[in-house]
């Protein structure tokens, strides 16, 4: 049997603010009134038999405010973006010409903005079970560490208290990234 991998409070943090990133670098992509390329970031499309994130198979410009122009490289991807971009429920409609597709980014109506504040919540969940994914693997190297006799009972109670503390924080985090959001989508 192997020693457990030593517990790391540092490594814990790093992923869960990871996570808080990664939350942010989507929330980017929701833009309330503006065409913005990482708009389109979440998206993945079934490509060449694996899932792709859609800037791997294609170009993403901006050349209007409200316009985002996205040309396929390889012409047998075309219905396959097209799929992706009516699947991931940004309530975007492809028009396709050739390799190129064109998305007019939609007034935002008072539907609209409710349904991006649904994907917000949608993306601040997925940072959420991130978060207590590294919880969990933190629980489980200390419980390995008490077991095989490394730390004592009374020390794995604190370094849980710590890890229960930092995901607690990093939730408020995520739960307040979400408010600004929110706001930011709602605002008339």
């Amino acid at each position: 049997m192997s020693a457990p991998a030593p517990y790391n409070a540092q490594d814990l943090k790093r992923r869960m603010h990871g996570a808080v990133d990664a939350l942010k670098h989507d929330f980017g992509g929701l833009r309330t009134g503006r065409a913005s390329a990482t708009l389109l970031d979440p998206i993945h499309v079934d490509a060449y038999g694996a899932s792709m994130p859609l800037n791997q198979v294609a170009s993403v410009a901006v050349p209007e405010p409200r316009l985002l122009q996205i040309n396929v490289w390889d012409k047998g991807l075309v219905i396959a973006v097209e799929k992706a971009i009516h699947a991931s429920n940004l309530g975007l409609n492809p028009q396709t010409e050739g390799q190129v597709i064109r998305l007019r980014m939609p007034d935002l109506t008072q539907d609209r903005r409710k349904e991006l504040v649904k994907v917000a919540h949608q993306y601040a969940e997925k940072a959420k079970v991130a978060v207590r994914n590294v919880r969990r693997d933190g629980m489980e190297q200390l419980k390995a560490l008490e077991k095989a006799h490394m730390m004592s009972e009374d020390e794995h109670n604190t370094k849980a208290d710590e890890v229960q503390k930092l995901t607690d924080d990093t939730t408020k985090e995520i739960d307040t990234a979400l408010k600004t959001k929110e706001a930011e989508i709602m605002q008339v």
